[in-house]
């Protein structure tokens, strides 16, 4: 049986309870030291410059570790409890300086990604009032800038049409052609007009004695106004009466005409649709209508832009005889671009013509 003193009990105790205390302060300062961490940490994220903080003084236990022979009362252990109050204690006072200085930096600099976003917001806002104010400049110079525009002649001679076009014999006899006056291709008076006397009623031409408004001779022009039951004697320089025998001039050279010759006999004279080579040209068909005392026309009707744009030119080189096929082109040129007086051809024609744009 082995015995043992009290003394040697005693320093048995004191050794265990020496050792415990080293491992629970141990484990205090890990905790001291993440929590140091972790503020450190947090005050690095938000650009605080906060001086360095001051090494504490080594912990009771480094200084019992170090001179461990000297007696004196022993600290208590620390529970997890009074760990944690410890923790909380400290996270708490480095986030209140932190906070601090986050705070009055805030206060006395402002929040720089608040600068950086207020700044790109108002250089967009500049870059758009400016962009807006360029299209406001474009837009009014556009609007104020004088649009191209027909000669003001052509206005007066678009109302006087619309009178002479009310006379039911400006039509084709016997085939009922009415191009002339047609409501989407009655610009071929004002155009030819336009071209031959630049829409004048009083235009006189001494070298070849024609008159008025359409470019074939007084003479003529009475000869087709018994046709149109018109007031005698033809009046070559009333626009009305000039319109008139025009339209039915034109309507004729397109649908032919059946008349009553010299010697009392009918005599039939085809018009451009009577080929049906022109058939082909105006319609995209060559198929004709042929009828006993009756000039052959088009079995399809002309509708298309390039097939009256063809006519147009075929049309002016019969009306206005001898005249360059270049003259013929300008006439089909202009019916087409009727409502497009700013059209570069156009305005090209236009200072051909005349000397001058519209």
């Amino acid at each position: 049986m082995i015995t043992t003193s009290a003394e040697f009990e005693n320093f048995s105790d004191d050794d265990e309870l020496w050792l415990s205390d080293l491992e629970t302060r141990a484990i205090d300062l890990e905790n001291e030291l993440s929590v140091w961490r972790e503020s450190r940490q947090r005050a690095l994220t938000d650009e605080d410059f906060d001086p360095e903080p001051v090494a504490s003084p080594p912990h009771e236990s480094f200084r019992r570790a170090g001179g461990r022979s000297e007696p004196g009362p022993r600290s208590p252990v620390h529970t997890a409890a009074r760990r944690a109050a410890a923790r909380s204690q400290a996270r708490t006072g480095t986030r209140s300086r932190g906070d601090d200085q986050r705070t009055k930096r805030l206060i006395n600099q402002g929040r720089s990604n608040a600068r950086r976003a207020r700044l790109g917001r108002w250089r967009k806002i500049t870059v758009a009032l400016l962009v807006l104010a360029i299209g406001v400049g474009v837009v009014v110079l556009v609007v104020s800038r004088p649009k191209a525009a027909w000669p003001a002649s052509v206005a007066l001679v678009q109302n006087e049409i619309s009178t002479a076009c009310q006379n039911p014999n400006v039509v084709s006899e016997p085939n009922q052609v009415n191009f002339a006056c047609g409501k989407s291709t009655s610009q071929i008076l004002w155009v030819f007009s336009l071209m031959t006397s630049g829409d004048n009623p009083n235009f006189a031409d001494a070298k070849s004695g024609r008159q008025g408004l359409e470019p074939i001779s007084a003479s003529q022009g009475g000869e087709v106004a018994w046709s149109l039951n018109l007031h005698h004697p033809y009046n070559s320089y009333n626009a009305l009466d000039s319109l008139q025998v025009a339209a039915r001039a034109i309507n004729n050279i397109i649908g032919g005409a059946s008349l009553t010759g010299s010697n009392g006999k009918p005599t039939v004279q085809p018009g451009l649709e009577s080929n049906p080579a022109n058939c082909a040209k105006y319609t995209g068909s060559a198929a004709v209508v042929t009828r006993v005392g009756y000039p052959d026309i088009c079995a399809s009707p002309v509708i298309s832009q390039g097939g009256q744009a063809a006519l147009v030119a075929d049309v002016y080189q019969q009306w206005f005889a001898g005249a360059a096929p270049i003259f013929a082109q300008y006439a089909s040129v202009l019916y087409q671009n009727a409502s497009d007086p700013g059209n570069p051809q156009v305005q090209a024609i236009l200072k051909s013509l005349f000397g001058r744009s519209a």
